[in-house]
Protein backbone atom coordinates (compact mmCIF):
# COMPACT_ATOMS: atom_id res chain seq x y z
CA UNK A 1 0.00 0.00 0.00
CA UNK A 2 1.34 3.42 -0.79
CA UNK A 3 2.81 5.31 2.16
CA UNK A 4 1.54 9.09 2.77
CA UNK A 5 4.34 12.07 3.79
CA UNK A 6 3.04 13.39 6.81
CA UNK A 7 4.29 17.30 8.77
CA UNK A 8 3.31 18.09 11.91
CA UNK A 9 4.53 19.49 15.39
CA UNK A 10 4.80 16.54 17.87
CA UNK A 11 5.73 17.47 21.37
CA UNK A 12 6.87 20.89 20.18
CA UNK A 13 9.59 19.70 17.29
CA UNK A 14 8.85 19.40 14.10
CA UNK A 15 8.04 15.57 13.02
CA UNK A 16 7.45 13.94 9.83
CA UNK A 17 7.05 10.78 8.78
CA UNK A 18 5.62 8.15 6.09
CA UNK A 19 2.17 6.14 6.93
CA UNK A 20 -0.32 4.11 5.17
CA UNK A 21 -2.88 6.00 4.91
CA UNK A 22 -5.20 3.22 7.02
CA UNK A 23 -3.21 3.59 10.03
CA UNK A 24 -4.55 5.40 13.17
CA UNK A 25 -2.76 7.72 15.18
CA UNK A 26 -2.05 5.83 17.69
CA UNK A 27 -0.50 3.20 15.46
CA UNK A 28 2.16 5.80 13.71
CA UNK A 29 2.87 6.82 17.30
CA UNK A 30 3.85 3.84 18.63
CA UNK A 31 5.28 2.11 15.94
CA UNK A 32 6.48 4.69 13.25
CA UNK A 33 7.38 7.53 16.46
CA UNK A 34 8.33 5.19 18.96
CA UNK A 35 6.04 7.76 20.87
CA UNK A 36 4.76 4.09 23.37
CA UNK A 37 3.36 6.40 26.05
CA UNK A 38 -0.14 6.26 24.67
CA UNK A 39 -1.64 2.75 25.17
CA UNK A 40 -4.00 0.89 23.57
CA UNK A 41 -6.47 -0.21 25.23
CA UNK A 42 -10.07 -0.96 23.43
CA UNK A 43 -8.60 0.38 20.22
CA UNK A 44 -12.80 2.57 19.68
CA UNK A 45 -12.30 5.19 21.13
CA UNK A 46 -13.98 3.99 24.63
CA UNK A 47 -11.57 3.83 27.13
CA UNK A 48 -9.55 6.99 27.15
CA UNK A 49 -5.58 5.00 27.26
CA UNK A 50 -4.28 6.62 23.97
CA UNK A 51 -5.67 10.09 25.10
CA UNK A 52 -3.18 13.01 23.21
CA UNK A 53 -4.21 16.75 22.45
CA UNK A 54 -4.56 17.58 18.87
CA UNK A 55 -4.40 21.21 17.92
CA UNK A 56 -5.26 21.60 22.19
CA UNK A 57 -8.07 19.31 21.69
CA UNK A 58 -8.17 16.26 23.95
CA UNK A 59 -8.85 13.43 20.98
CA UNK A 60 -8.53 9.61 21.14
CA UNK A 61 -5.39 8.50 18.90
CA UNK A 62 -7.05 5.31 18.15
CA UNK A 63 -9.81 6.93 16.33
CA UNK A 64 -7.84 9.50 14.37
CA UNK A 65 -6.13 8.51 11.38
CA UNK A 66 -2.50 9.47 11.12
CA UNK A 67 -2.76 11.20 8.03
CA UNK A 68 -5.29 13.73 9.60
CA UNK A 69 -1.62 14.75 11.55
CA UNK A 70 -0.87 16.78 8.56
CA UNK A 71 -0.02 20.34 9.48
CA UNK A 72 -1.14 19.85 13.07
CA UNK A 73 0.14 20.02 16.82
CA UNK A 74 -0.18 16.80 19.06
CA UNK A 75 1.04 16.31 22.36
CA UNK A 76 1.39 13.10 23.56
CA UNK A 77 2.12 11.97 27.58
CA UNK A 78 5.94 12.31 26.51
CA UNK A 79 5.76 16.04 25.68
CA UNK A 80 4.45 16.79 29.55
CA UNK A 81 6.68 16.79 32.07
CA UNK A 82 10.39 15.06 31.99
CA UNK A 83 12.36 12.35 34.29
CA UNK A 84 14.01 15.57 35.32
CA UNK A 85 10.90 17.68 35.67
CA UNK A 86 7.76 16.32 36.17
CA UNK A 87 4.50 18.10 35.51
CA UNK A 88 2.35 18.92 38.50
CA UNK A 89 0.16 16.44 37.25
CA UNK A 90 2.75 13.49 37.32
CA UNK A 91 4.11 14.46 40.34
CA UNK A 92 0.85 14.59 42.23
CA UNK A 93 -0.46 11.45 40.67
CA UNK A 94 2.48 9.46 42.45
CA UNK A 95 1.78 11.44 45.57
CA UNK A 96 -1.80 10.35 45.69
CA UNK A 97 -1.20 6.76 44.71
CA UNK A 98 -3.49 7.61 41.48
CA UNK A 99 -1.97 4.59 39.28
CA UNK A 100 -1.31 1.37 39.57
CA UNK A 101 -0.99 -0.94 36.22
CA UNK A 102 -0.49 2.34 34.22
CA UNK A 103 -2.15 1.49 31.08
CA UNK A 104 -4.80 4.66 31.25
CA UNK A 105 -2.32 6.65 33.14
CA UNK A 106 -1.34 8.49 30.50
CA UNK A 107 -4.50 9.72 28.97
CA UNK A 108 -5.72 10.55 32.52
CA UNK A 109 -3.00 13.06 32.71
CA UNK A 110 -3.28 13.98 29.28
CA UNK A 111 -6.75 14.83 29.61
CA UNK A 112 -6.43 16.65 32.90
CA UNK A 113 -3.70 18.48 31.66
CA UNK A 114 -6.17 19.49 28.94
CA UNK A 115 -8.34 20.56 31.48
CA UNK A 116 -5.69 22.67 33.56
CA UNK A 117 -4.89 24.39 30.76
CA UNK A 118 -7.95 25.51 29.74
CA UNK A 119 -9.77 25.90 33.21
CA UNK A 120 -7.29 26.23 35.96
CA UNK A 121 -9.59 26.25 38.94
CA UNK A 122 -12.24 23.08 38.16
CA UNK A 123 -13.95 21.89 41.18
CA UNK A 124 -14.30 18.36 41.49
CA UNK A 125 -17.82 18.06 39.80
CA UNK A 126 -15.66 19.45 36.71
CA UNK A 127 -12.90 17.11 37.03
CA UNK A 128 -15.05 14.25 37.11
CA UNK A 129 -17.53 15.33 34.04
CA UNK A 130 -14.04 16.19 32.22
CA UNK A 131 -12.70 13.11 33.01
CA UNK A 132 -15.63 10.95 32.23
CA UNK A 133 -14.12 9.60 29.35
CA UNK A 134 -11.34 7.84 30.56
CA UNK A 135 -11.42 4.48 32.44
CA UNK A 136 -9.47 3.36 34.94
CA UNK A 137 -10.00 -0.68 35.95
CA UNK A 138 -7.67 -0.68 38.78
CA UNK A 139 -7.66 2.66 41.54
CA UNK A 140 -11.01 3.81 40.84
CA UNK A 141 -11.00 7.60 40.24
CA UNK A 142 -11.24 9.24 43.67
CA UNK A 143 -7.50 8.96 43.75
CA UNK A 144 -7.05 10.29 39.96
CA UNK A 145 -9.67 12.96 41.12
CA UNK A 146 -7.58 13.76 44.21
CA UNK A 147 -4.46 14.54 42.51
CA UNK A 148 -5.99 16.31 39.42
CA UNK A 149 -7.61 18.89 42.17
CA UNK A 150 -4.08 18.78 44.04
CA UNK A 151 -1.94 19.88 40.73
CA UNK A 152 -4.35 22.54 39.97
CA UNK A 153 -3.83 24.02 43.68
CA UNK A 154 0.07 23.52 42.97
CA UNK A 155 -0.10 25.38 39.81
CA UNK A 156 -2.33 28.22 41.07
CA UNK A 157 0.58 28.72 44.14
CA UNK A 158 3.05 29.10 41.58
CA UNK A 159 1.18 31.57 39.79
Amino acid sequence: MARTHVQTRLNGDETEFLCEPRQSLLEVLRDELGMTGAKEGCNNGNCGACSVMLNGRVVNSCCVLGVEIDGAEVTTIEGIGSAEALHPLQQCFLEEAALQCGICTPGFIVAAKALLDTEPHPDEHRVRFWLANNLCRCTGYDKIVKAVLKAADMQEAKV
